[in-house]
């Protein structure tokens, strides 16, 4: 997987996640910008045809704190963005927006995510259809361009920089034809773990929380999450379930232990029978 991750990196585009929940698309997703030690520097707006249109986003755009002042103070210095958008994503959400107080357009996610990454998590489940975002983004994928309008009708071109990944859980054939998922040229799988992976990341997640686990209870909760999963090793249990474990002793009021009563008890609220 990190092999495939790696070439799609280099390979550029775009990048499909795809399989069964809880197996750590979206931890994936979220991780790739930390690969990039790279700066870049963001415009604070940018003017076209007599419109302003911002673009630096708090929220998005972090500066280095280490940098020097620019010597061109319309410029921010700061790390790769990342942008994450879900269900709630829409097509207007592709443009540029009108402020009709300020009289001042806001760029859209794609502007805002240039030289950086676009996590569209949930892929399939947002208020645009799979189909109506790739015919907006087919041209922009291949060639490295895309183009938005103004409220007044003019049109212009911006660079399309960026790394587009989406993150889903849906049957691919749910999603679209052969022809869309073409476009989508790095397609990689995030499959269930191997139990020897599975119980490395829950011994992990133990230390995190400095809760002790022997290993007799390791192989107790691993045998427990395979009869309870269909023999799906998910990468979320672990963290899940220790969280469940630690809310039964909070709520108890006394340190938190990977007892065995402790343990049904968490997998019992966390399964569904």
């Amino acid at each position: 997987m990190i092999r495939e991750l790696g070439a799609a990196l280099v390979t550029g585009g775009a990048i499909l996640l795809y399989g069964t929940t809880g197996n750590g698309k979206t931890s994936l997703a979220e991780r790739l910008p930390r690969l990039f030690e790279d700066l870049v520097y963001i415009p604070y707006a940018v003017e076209v045809s007599g419109q302003i249109i911002t673009i630096f986003d708090p929220m998005i755009h972090r500066p280095d704190k280490d940098s020097p002042e620019a010597d061109d103070a319309r410029w921010v210095h700061c790390r790769r963005p990342m942008v994450k958008v879900g269900g709630e994503m829409r097509s207007d959400m592709l443009d540029t927006r009108m402020d009709e107080v300020l009289r001042v357009s806001t760029a859209p996610l794609q502007m805002k995510a240039n030289n950086g990454i676009l996590l569209i998590d949930d892929f399939g489940r947002q208020r645009i259809t799979p189909r109506e975002l790739l015919n907006r983004w087919i041209v922009p994928l291949d060639r490295g361009t895309d183009i938005l309008s103004l409220w007044s009708g003019v049109s212009f071109e911006i660079p399309f920089q960026l790394l587009v990944v989406f993150a889903t859980n849906l049957p691919l054939s749910d999603l679209a034809e052969d022809a869309f998922l073409r476009r989508l040229k790095n397609k990689i799988k995030i499959e269930a773990m191997s139990e020897d992976l599975f119980r490395e990341l829950f011994r992990r997640v133990c230390r995190e929380k400095e809760l002790p686990c022997s290993p007799e209870m390791l192989d107790y909760i691993s045998l427990q999450c395979l009869e309870h999963s269909g023999n799906r090793l998910r990468a979320c249990f672990p963290g899940d379930l220790v969280r469940i474990v630690s809310g039964i002793a909070a709520f108890e009021q006394r340190p938190p232990s990977l007892t065995q009563g402790d343990v049904d008890e968490a997998l019992r609220v966390y399964f569904v029978h």
